[in-house]
């Protein structure tokens, strides 16, 4: 069975905060400073019920000698504790070199819990961000990182939190950060979802998007069938996209499913002619205008490709403004901020 992908665990891990609120305040484990262990994933959370039952892990196992009785202790008040792993210990779990870190629990109220869960779920950009010591903390979620619940005690704050996510939002990467603020340093998680690009049918174009998603980092795979289509396009975050190539009208059916599920970018290849006949299809299926609007074909940016990789290009740069809520035109006539 293959380990499953970070976009999958932040899911899980997602579905996991949104149970344990249903509970309580959830004690929420995470790494405030650390030497060692070699290369090592950003965002790394442990998040525990007041059932006692655990979700996500912290450098693959290494600390759960002290990781468990912290999220456990975590839930009655914030607290941090030093971890050590030697390098026998280091090498079987999987990392590079031995290390030592200093953990931070804290209670997460409820309703933190649940819209930090809701996003990761839902594979949208979101931050948590504490004060050092875990005495306070906001959740941020969205394109934008709004925030969507808390506050650490001051606007001054509050503001230095959001204006730090959203610079690192920028760089369009988890990260674990620390930030130093003339009221104390804030320890910040930012989780930014990697896309992961639904293919379906096949070709020359097919081919070229894989590979150009693969070259951002990008997950991909192609899809022929028209029920497993359906299914993975039902199973959708909104960091996902579909680049439907096959111009079958079975495959209507997928991007029905897409439109009426509600996430995740819907691209379809195809010359106007197919675009016409597809969106009187889907019209005589039930759909709106506004919902045919979340359909983008033709899929890509106008820049007037020709071969399959030109073709590929535009696609996945739709996707990327898309993704950022910009229009896909020329920086010389952009007036906001260049780069993000």
């Amino acid at each position: 069975m293959t380990a499953p992908d970070a976009t999958s665990r932040l899911r899980d891990l997602g579905g996991a905060l949104r149970r344990f609120a249903d509970e309580g305040d959830v004690g929420v484990v995470r790494v405030l400073e650390r030497h060692g262990f070699g290369t090592v994933e950003s965002g790394q959370l442990v998040v525990g019920s007041t059932g006692g039952a655990l979700a996500g892990i912290l450098y693959r196992g290494a600390l759960d000698d002290s990781v468990r009785p912290l999220a456990a202790a975590s839930l009655a008040a914030p607290q941090s504790r030093d971890a050590h792993v030697t390098e026998p210990a280091a090498l079987e779990a999987g990392l590079a070199c031995a290390g030592g870190a200093t953990l931070l629990g804290h209670p997460l109220p409820a309703g933190h819990a649940r819209a930090l869960g809701a996003a990761l779920e839902s594979g949208l950009p979101a931050a948590l961000v504490s004060t050092a010591d875990g005495s306070a903390a906001v959740v941020l979620a969205g394109p934008e990182l709004v925030t969507v619940t808390g506050s650490l005690g001051s606007p001054e704050l509050d503001e230095a939190a959001a204006t730090a996510a959203r610079t690192l939002l920028r760089r369009g990467a988890t990260v674990t950060e620390q930030v130093p603020t003339e009221r104390g340093d804030l320890l910040l998680d930012l989780w930014v979802p990697v896309p992961s690009v639904l293919v379906v049918g096949a070709g020359a174009i097919g081919d070229a998007v894989l590979a150009q998603a693969a070259l951002l980092g990008w997950g991909g795979r192609t899809e022929r069938d028209l029920d497993a289509t359906v299914a993975a396009v039902e199973a959708f975050s909104d960091a996902d996209v579909l680049v439907l190539l096959d111009h079958d009208p079975a495959f209507d059916a997928a991007l029905l499913a897409g439109i009426r599920h509600g996430r995740g970018f819907l691209g379809a290849l195809g010359s106007r002619r197919t675009q016409s006949a597809r969106r009187e299809r889907l019209l005589a299926a039930g759909l709106t205008e506004d919902e045919l609007a979340r359909v983008r074909g033709p899929v890509g940016l106008d820049i007037g490709a020709r071969t399959p990789a030109e073709t590929a290009v535009s696609i996945v740069a739709q996707v990327v403004a898309a993704r950022s809520g910009r229009a896909g035109s020329a920086l010389a006539a952009a007036e906001g901020r260049i780069g993000g």
